[in-house]
């Protein structure tokens, strides 16, 4: 097939996530890659979007066939790569002789409450999927799949015999749904048991299989009338649909386009502001406005130091009249943390304030009016990058290197970006009106995507 019928039949491709693989004169496959958008992905290698890479030129110069296979979600892709890879071995993906250079996925089927995790070193007996080349991708994806199938990622030895685990406390993944506690016997070992073994069953590729066992499971419920139960294998359910609906490969808000780690960073973080533990999850406020109209604040919120969009927020500002972005911060987090305290929610760890002491002292205020604290208060000013902490004369300067200042950056950052969107909507919407506004959002968003789509992709 010549480039130019090449070129043709990848303009057919669908707009979808999937993998794609390039083949020779004799059909061998010399390449697997993975994509959120399979005809744009594909087509960049003949816009000469790769070609700086010699590599590639020599790879596209044996290219006379493309195939791609379309997938349900970019999980189910990055799953895809991987499997495909490792059973086709194709000449120009990285040299996967050496699996212990790559992370895999690990399931330790021996402990009574399997744990899973990635890893590059896994135990004797553990069932392993991997390994993976995009390692950012398998642990960006490994959190999406702790949302649906809520397995334990802690070290703890659970029995299931033992008759303590009633009065244990679970951790913080249990609060935020993404884990089903059997450490404080909240599922039983059967229960337990079957979620591990739907992951197992999504991992090897049998999504629809999955979905019907969830769904028997949830009219089995709803017959015995234990709509407790039934709701939550209904939520499961809308859980696993909604990885389609999820970025994965790109964009700002996902940790695969920070240069951290973000375990490191978070360990960084406690130990800077001299913190008993480190922490795992940190809450940031911002405030936009423009000559203090339309004004709006946002709470966003990173777990193990990723963005958590469901404990994301954002608030009209009510009280505050004219330019007063102390005021302002006062209200967004008295509104924020009086409800947390009403609700009797767990708190963040650590709340970053955007700004010096005049902001942080703003912030210690509305907390002590709301009756609810977290057990860090920081601000992170910009230019010099200092971090203030209450009870502290002179502020903390991190290197500029560490993980722990990254992590502090990109949660400010990800509440300015969230902050910034909410005000330009509502400009929009008093500018333009509600169908302006709709447009301009769609117009934004597909840049972002574009611009997502441009430079987030690598071979």
């Amino acid at each position: 097939m010549n480039r130019k019928a090449i070129i043709e039949k990848v303009k057919g491709f669908p707009a979808t996530p999937g993998v794609y693989l390039f083949k020779d004169d004799r059909g061998r496959v010399l390449y697997v890659g993975k994509s959120v958008s399979l005809c744009d992905r594909v087509m960049s290698y003949f816009r000469g979007g790769e070609a700086a890479r010699q590599n590639i030129n020599i790879m596209m110069d044996k290219v006379e066939d493309v195939d791609f296979v379309e997938t349900a979600s970019e999980v189910d892709a990055l799953l895809s790569e991987q499997r495909l890879v490792k059973d086709l071995k194709p000449r120009y993906n990285v040299d996967l002789k050496d699996d212990k250079s790559y992370p895999v996925l690990e399931i330790r089927r021996r402990e009574e409450f399997p744990r899973v995790a990635v890893t590059r070193d896994p135990a004797r007996g553990s069932k392993v999927y991997g390994p993976f080349i995009d390692a950012d991708g398998l642990r960006a994806a490994f959190a999406l799949l702790q949302r649906v199938f809520k397995f334990r990622v802690c070290s703890l030895e659970i029995g299931r015999d033992d008759s303590k685990r009633r009065f244990y406390r679970p951790c913080l993944y249990y609060h935020i749904g993404s884990c089903l506690a059997p450490c404080a016997a909240k599922v039983t070992h059967p229960e337990y048991r079957e979620a591990v073994r739907r992951l197992c069953q999504f991992l090897d590729g049998r999504r629809l299989a999955v979905v019907r066992g969830l769904k028997g499971q949830m009219e089995k419920a709803a017959k015995a009338l234990d709509f407790e139960k039934a709701a939550g294998f209904r939520d499961q359910m809308q859980a696993l649909e909604s990885l389609s609906k999820r970025g994965l490969f790109g964009g700002p808000a996902h940790v695969g386009a920070f240069d951290f780690d973000p375990a490191r960073a978070v360990e960084a973080v406690g130990k800077a502001l001299g913190m008993e533990e480190p922490p795992r999850m940190m809450e940031a406020v911002d405030i936009a406005n423009i000559q203090g109209k339309d004004s709006v604040g946002s709470i966003v919120t990173f777990i193990d130091g990723r963005p958590f969009k469901d404990g994301y927020r954002r608030y009209k500002i009510k009280a505050v009249r004219g330019q007063d972005d102390y005021a302002m911060i006062a209200e967004v987090i008295y509104r924020r943390y009086a409800r947390l305290k009403d609700e009797e929610a767990i708190l963040p760890h650590l709340l970053l304030v955007d700004g010096g002491p005049g902001q942080l002292s703003a912030a210690v205020e509305a907390l002590a009016a709301a009756g609810a604290r977290p057990a860090q208060v920081a601000s992170l000013a910009k230019r010099e990058e200092l971090v203030f902490i209450e009870g502290r004369d002179e502020p903390i300067e991190m290197p500029r290197t560490s993980a722990g200042l990254k992590v502090l950056q990109a949660l400010r950052d990800e509440a300015h970006r969230f902050a910034q969107a909410y005000h330009h909507l509502l400009r929009d919407k008093e500018l333009f009106g509600a169908n302006a506004a709709r447009v301009a959002k769609s117009a934004r968003t597909t840049a972002r995507t574009r611009r997502r789509k441009r430079g987030s992709e690598r071979i």
